[in-house]
């Protein structure tokens, strides 16, 4: 692995020095793309779809994206993805359709036809990280239950199926492109300067804090961001030896994030082979995905500090102790010397620890599809594929800020040094029988389809020790869990008079993670579907209009399941052992680990959404102008969540099957080419959705008025938002702030609500929630001769975000006796005496709009002979943010802001060569 890293890193400057290579376009495979779309377990012509699937293919991904989520960002309505994080490599949340689900709103990923397990993997940033995003060919997403029900109780959040690129028959083919970027970072959090600070402290001070103050001038926040650079290289070769098509991919990235001691590489290693045997009815389909990647992940802490640390003090402070930074110190605190309260220096965090993991996965699959001799209309598809994931990772925290540890292991590990380990494995069977005839009698095409599926997923966790300084250790429990999925489905396709389509389903699953040890009936949930569309333009009333190309009504109903509940086994009885520390059995001088029953819900079932679809796909000059509009209307039924129980059971909480989520909306999507002509082609698409999910019921197990409390923010067992019936989900929960007559809030001061004279939690109220009223998306193609142009951009509007570092700034920041805090510069507005975490004000309204990528092109042609050509690429990520949102970035998943990694900036240049 660290040869072919090593040939990797030298290819750019070899190839540039020996081969130019050209881009080559394949129209007519182009044009089949658009043409036909994935649907489960098979493929069907766009024009007879009858649910709601959308697609993007590799012609219009984003540019310059490092994961496999950046490449449709704002591509496709109804699909919402949203950055959890500006580090390299960072997973994206990913929402079809709004959320339906107290517990997981995650849809299922297929990759090649292999349903992907997305269990947390330790020291894996994300999942999808570990896909390289150029192996990609095509994104399917399958929003309705009428187009999703065939994955069952992996549905209700949409499935995304994704298709990997394959060789193709003819003349050998290599592509290179290698891209290298700079990031740098948004903006910085509003706090105090250092003058800012030293009048406030001297102002609202006491003596004592005044003495603390110092003469620096220090920007925590720039001394933690760096401008970081990276690189993203990728070859293929592909062709066809005697009839045997294969593509064969290497890739390497490497990228720092914009926060020091952040790093990211990814080596990726893809291979398809797919020959065709006894006269072409036997199409193998060989897979091979293989990815290593490695991390090295900074504090977590050390964004937040690099807001609140004294901006009066120095960077370092001359000792050798602690690193030589500066930090708040307690002489009474024998252990370290440091001020256990105090916020700790934003560089000194960041490397005193080294956090790092490495991240192996592969996921061989190999697909027969055989067609019958004595029946060609029936085929036989047989699936199997081995998904493993192995990552190994250590946090260790060095031992010069500790100034106790004298002896040599603690010098060698440090204060403290955690090894851990994880193993993902899942296998993977598929068997179907598709059967597929015109029956010209009738003038209808028939698509059957029945099949078996069986999954088994098992994640091992050894025990982590932790060392520390004084040579004590302690282990983590070990875990292996399990989780097997059994399924049978049906589904058919009747196309009658090219007119109209009838799509049936149903799938029956079972799922271990509904077993309670005796009624198998419990595990079982059935999932049907029906959808039905009507040509429009077929009809002889139409079909002469020429400006016409297509009309179609759809509509679709059916359900779909949710088997995540937050853990392996809810609903069987289990023993676990107790805390190794805090909860022992002592005989004599001896103190013993325990097994105790865990809490568990025989009754657990699964969640069902029932979801109804209408639809309008059309087309009309030449389809120049084409789109399509839905209204769905969604609901949740026996939704999981951890809610509390009746007392004398095993646990405060259990995993209970609570209420109902409803959720509408509609999306529309319209693309336009103003311009086609020989030498100038201009594409514009505009997108739309709206979704407003609310709770409409809680069942017997909790009261009517009970609140499922939502959203962690600063302090112990503090939320901001809670989940109640006719509420929207996750909606804020906070007191009315009173302002005097110039607008300025008054400390303290709340509308007493319910009238009882005091104010307590009964005069919280719901305000807003981070659900946007609509999200639109535009992006725009140009091309002019060799050269190209691309841009996308989003609007996310009625989106509410809660802003903590505001709500954090208050007078009593600075009252401390042996430390001084920063704080945001909303105190100079406020002068809170003390912070008010829950009023109003600080629920601000992000609306934005974001240009999320910028892309020039120019395409050299063949300057070094013959079938070589080279296309050049300058493209700007995350260009620029319009908002009136007071933090650094609006666009917050979750809707609480509470000093996020943010996204970068990300400028590149990249070079795409072929021969």
């Amino acid at each position: 692995m660290k040869n072919f890293t090593t040939v990797l890193k030298i290819a750019p400057a070899f190839l540039l020095a020996s081969t130019m290579i050209h881009a080559q376009t394949d129209t007519l495979q182009e044009k089949k793309i658009e043409e036909v779309v994935l649907i489960g377990y098979g493929k069907q012509k766009k024009t007879d779809l009858t649910g709601s699937i959308s697609s993007v293919s590799s012609k219009d991904f984003n540019g310059g994206a490092s994961t496999a989520d950046q490449l449709i960002v704002g591509k496709t309505p109804g699909v919402q993805i949203t950055g959890n994080s500006g580090a390299p490599g960072a997973g994206s949340t990913i929402r079809v359709r709004g959320g339906s689900s107290f517990i997981n709103n995650d849809p299922l990923i297929v990759i090649d036809g292999v349903p992907i397990d997305f269990n947390s993997l330790s020291g894996a940033t994300n999942p999808l990280a570990l896909i390289n995003p150029n192996d990609i060919e095509t994104f399917d997403i399958l929003k309705d239950a009428s187009s999703a029900a065939i994955y069952g109780n992996r549905a209700s959040n949409g499935v995304i199926l994704i298709t990997t690129k394959k060789g193709t028959s003819g003349r050998f083919r290599v592509n290179f492109n290698t891209n290298f970027s700079v990031s740098t970072k948004m903006d910085n959090v509003d706090v105090l300067n250092a003058d800012q600070f030293r009048n406030f402290v001297n102002t609202f001070g006491t003596p004592l804090q005044k003495t603390y103050l110092g003469t620096a001038n220090t920007n925590w926040q720039d001394q933690i961001y760096q401008q970081a650079w990276g690189t993203d290289n990728n070859v293929s070769f592909s062709g066809g030896i005697k009839g045997l098509p294969y593509r064969v991919s290497m890739g390497y990235n490497e990228q720092n994030g914009i926060v020091r001691t952040n790093e990211f590489r990814r080596t990726s290693l893809g291979l398809n082979l797919s020959p065709k045997f006894f006269d072409n009815h036997l199409t193998v389909n060989g897979n091979f995905k293989g990815t290593f990647s490695e991390n090295r992940f900074p504090d977590n802490g050390a964004i937040g500090a690099s807001i609140y640390f004294d901006p009066t003090q120095p960077v370092y402070s001359g000792n050798s102790n602690y690193g030589g930074y500066y930090e708040w110190l307690d002489p009474a605190n024998s252990a370290t010397g440091l001020n256990v309260n105090g916020t700790r220096n934003p560089l000194g965090l960041l490397n005193s620890k080294r956090d790092i993991s490495s991240v192996f996965r592969i996921i061989p699959s190999l697909q027969l599809d055989y067609k019958f001799h004595f029946l060609p209309d029936l085929r036989l598809n047989i699936t199997g594929s081995y998904d493993y994931a192995k990552s190994d990772g250590s946090t260790a925290t060095y031992n010069e800020y500790n100034l106790t540890a004298t002896n040599p292991e603690a010098i060698r590990i440090g204060t403290s040094y955690r090894p851990y380990s994880q193993e993902i494995k899942s296998k993977l069977f598929e068997s179907y029988l598709n059967y597929v005839k015109k029956i010209e009698v009738i003038s209808t095409n028939v698509d059957i389809i029945g099949g078996y599926s069986y999954q088994d997923t098992r994640s091992i966790t050894p025990a982590a020790p932790t060392y520390s300084n004084t040579r004590d250790t302690s282990f983590s429990t070990p875990g292996d869990t399990r989780r097997t999925l059994v399924s049978f489905y049906a589904r058919g396709i009747f196309t009658i008079a090219d007119r109209y389509v009838i799509n049936g389903s149903i799938r029956r699953d079972g799922s271990s993670t509904f077993w309670n040890g005796s009624d198998k009936d419990q595990l079982w949930g059935n999932f049907p579907a029906v959808s039905v569309a009507w040509k429009i333009n077929e009809e002889s009333f139409l079909k002469n209009i020429t400006v016409i190309n297509s009309l179609k009504a759809r509509a679709g109903w059916g359900k779909t399941g949710q088997q995540e509940t937050g853990t392996f086994y809810p609903a069987f009885g289990s023993y676990s052992y107790s805390n190794s520390s805090t909860a022992q059995y002592q005989l004599g001088n001896n103190f013993y680990t325990l097994l105790r029953p865990d809490v568990y819900n025989p009754n657990l079932v699964w969640e069902t959404t029932t979801t109804k679809n209408l639809g309008l796909d059309f087309g009309i000059l030449n389809n120049r102008i084409n789109g399509s509009v839905d209204y769905f209307d969604k609901k949740s039924e026996n939704l999981i969540a951890k809610v509390p129980t009746w007392a004398g059971d095993l646990s405060n909480f259990n995993i209970k099957n609570v209420g109902i989520i409803a959720n509408k909306g509609f999306e529309a999507n319209l693309n336009i080419i103003p311009v086609q002509k020989e030498n100038l082609t201009w594409e514009v698409n505009f997108n739309a959705t709206k979704f407003d999910p609310k709770v409409t019921s809680l069942s017997q197990y909790v009261d009517s008025s009970y609140k499922i409390p939502a959203g962690t923010i600063s302090g112990i067992n503090n939320y901001i938002q809670a989940i109640t019936v006719g509420q929207a989900l996750n909606a804020f929960y906070v007191y009315q702030q009173i302002y005097d007559s110039n607008g300025k809030p008054l400390d303290g001061a709340y509308v007493d609500r319910n009238g009882d004279g005091k104010i307590t939690e009964d005069d919280k109220y719901f305000y807003k929630s981070p659900t946007p009223d609509v999200i639109l998306g535009f992006s725009t193609k140009v091309k002019f001769k060799n050269w190209d142009f691309s841009t996308s951009l989003r609007a996310v509007l009625g989106n509410y975000v809660y802003n903590n570092s505001a709500s954090n700034s208050s007078i009593a920041n600075i009252q401390n006796n042996n430390f001084l805090s920063n704080t945001n510069s909303s105190v100079l507005n406020t002068q809170f005496t003390t912070t008010q975490l829950f009023s109003d004000m600080f629920i601000e309204d992000a609306s934005f709009l974001r240009m999320d990528n910028l892309t020039v092109g120019y395409n050299a042609g063949e300057f070094m002979g013959k079938g070589t050509n080279l296309k050049v690429n300058a493209m700007a990520q995350n260009v620029f943010v319009i908002s009136k949102y007071k933090g650094v970035d609006p666009e917050v998943f979750g809707g609480i802001d509470n000093g996020f990694y943010q996204r970068p900036k990300v400028y590149s240049v990249g070079f795409n060569f072929q021969f």
